[in-house]
């Protein structure tokens, strides 16, 4: 009976091991970042220092938050409209990542093309993050209005419509997929041209606007890699 006992708390005490061993394993895995974001201009930081991007800050506020990140990579292009992603990802050779961002379409809207473009090359865009790291590993951030800026002020309604219909079906489009979708679209607006929102090329977001984008999408993005 004594024999009996010590086999069965021994084999508890193996399996609590195990169990500890496990949860680290599986904690060391989830601490490190394989990050990469896709996009345009907004996703490069366009007419600011490459570090203010939010990308780069994102990953060093998850530095910050106890986070290893291993990669942070970023293909995007000033100008890029779905299709010139949609190419640069048929020719990259993509693996081993853990979260995926995507952000796209203002020169969609910018270059007048269908919007039907948009949405079929969005759904595409999604399909292949998905095929890349899975669905609960991908985040979409909404795009932001350049309507309040110098640049599009003669223009601003009719941009903050078309942007909007944007938005409206890329969110539409998360929900039914249970993507998360973070809309920065308000913090843009919010903070016009004011001092220190923008880049000197007057249209493009500056490193402070940007840094408030991350502050924004932070909370997400942590529920994400600790699932």
């Amino acid at each position: 009976m004594k024999l009996m006992k010590f086999i069965l708390v021994f084999s508890g005490v193996f399996i609590a091991l195990c169990s500890c061993n496990n949860s680290t394993e599986n904690k060391s895995e989830l601490a490190s970042v394989r990050y990469l974001a896709l996009g345009d201009s907004y996703t490069i930081g366009q007419g600011i220092d490459k570090g203010e991007c939010w990308p780069i800050q994102l990953g060093t506020k998850l530095k910050e938050t106890g986070f290893a990140v291993d990669k942070n990579d970023i293909i995007a292009q000033n100008g890029w409209e779905t299709t010139d992603l949609l190419n640069a990802l048929a020719d990259a050779s993509l693996k081993n990542y853990n979260l995926v961002s995507l952000l796209i379409g203002v020169n969609n809207q910018y270059a007048k093309k269908p919007f039907e473009t948009y949405v079929k090359e969005f759904d595409l865009l999604i399909d292949q993050a998905i095929e890349l790291v899975g669905k609960n590993r991908i985040f979409v951030v909404s795009i932001p209005d350049y309507g309040v800026t110098p640049f599009g002020s003669s223009r601003s309604e009719k941009i903050a419509l078309e942007l909007n219909d944007y938005n409206t079906y890329a969110g539409s489009k998360c929900q039914e997929l249970q993507i998360p979708f973070i809309n920065i679209t308000e913090i843009s607006r919010k903070l016009g041209d004011s001092n220190d929102a923008l880049a000197t090329d007057g249209l493009h977001p500056s490193g402070k606007q940007y840094g408030q984008w991350v502050e924004e999408m932070l909370p997400t993005v942590l529920e994400i890699l600790e699932k």
